[in-house]
């Protein structure tokens, strides 16, 4: 007598992830009033952002930053020329405690990614300016990224593009409105 392989096992035995159809069918089993569409979608999408989120992880380890890091170098460029913050403002826009700021800059200083320094106009107030080396370091990750996303949208023409991008800001601005 054979063993039969379970849906989604490959014949090793190691587990792995039921593709989209077979979990989507399980749900309809186990919940038989779910919309298989809906459940099509938000599995997919979950799959695909866990999925960029690791090649992402991958691509910062590969440039020796962390994710945590990026965010702060995003969060100076964002802000513009001459990429320039305190401190305090850093914190509030990655939603962090000002210790935790504090500690992330420490290693980010030690890194060469930042530079902190009182502000010349109030010498109570700190300045924290991205480098050379910080503006490097996120505009390789941004390259390889954009080989990565590139690569992730293959299969997606160019008017499909921009009907997905639009359908998913508008999800988003459900989300982020507070009303899923």
């Amino acid at each position: 007598m054979s063993a039969r392989k379970p849906a989604g096992q490959p014949a090793s035995g190691a587990a792995t992830e039921l593709d989209i159809t077979e979990q989507v069918a399980v749900y309809q089993r186990e919940f038989p009033t779910v919309d298989p569409q809906v459940e099509t979608i938000v599995s997919s999408l979950s799959r695909v952002a866990r999925r960029m989120s690791v090649a992402y992880g991958r691509q910062l380890t590969v440039l020796g930053i962390t994710s945590a890091e990026w965010e702060v170098l995003k969060a100076l460029v964002v802000s513009g020329s001459p990429y320039r913050l305190g401190p305090g403002e850093l914190a509030k826009r990655l939603g962090l405690t000002p210790a935790a700021m504090t500690h992330r800059i420490d290693r980010m200083v030690a890194e060469d990614l930042v530079t902190r320094e009182r502000d010349e106009a109030n010498r109570v107030r700190v300045i924290i300016e991205l480098t050379g080396n910080g503006r490097d370091k996120w505009l390789e990750s941004m390259r390889m990224a954009a080989v990565f996303e590139e690569e992730l949208l293959q299969d997606v023409a160019p008017e499909e593009r921009a009907v997905l991008s639009e359908l998913l800001v508008r999800m988003l601005r459900r989300i982020e409105d507070g009303t899923p």
